[in-house]
């Protein structure tokens, strides 16, 4: 699914993370993780062993509790960028996959809050979620 290239050499690893994209209304569902002021997409590390759909589906669960099913995850696309809050140089290399459900999504422990984002909000955001926004405007997936 990656269509970014691999970091140089000697460079630090990228922070390997996967990300749902879960879209209603044009607006796609952002969270503000405790004590942060930013939005990010619901998602998080991957584990070690564990496959991309798997921790995308882990991690809404985890943070916005809706229940999915990683078979029915869509790979979008894989957002490569300087990770944020992190030395420069250091990337996240973000796999994001769209979902869908009927669950309405509620903030969990890990999450103070749920938005509704479209492109406009893209100042809320750090770098990675900069491009997700980008990305979904461009496939006119969200206003």
């Amino acid at each position: 699914m990656s269509d970014a290239p691999a970091a140089p050499a000697g460079a630090h690893p990228d922070i390997l993370v996967a990300a749902v994209a879960l879209i209603r209304d044009r607006r796609v569902l952002m969270v503000t993780a405790r004590g942060r002021d930013v939005w990010f997409m619901p998602g998080g590390k991957i584990d070690p062993g564990e496959g991309e759909a798997d921790a995308a589906a882990r991690e809404a669960w985890e943070e916005v509790t809706v229940r999915l099913d990683p078979a029915e995850l869509e790979p979008l696309f894989t957002v490569l960028i300087q990770a944020h809050g992190e030395p420069d140089g250091r990337l996240v290399r973000m796999s994001v996959f769209g979902a869908q459900t009927t669950d309405e999504p509620a903030a969990s422990a890990e999450v103070s809050a749920v938005h509704w984002a479209t492109s406009a909000d893209h100042q809320r955001c750090p770098p990675a979620g900069v491009e997700v926004l980008r990305r979904l405007h461009a496939a006119d997936l969200i206003d």
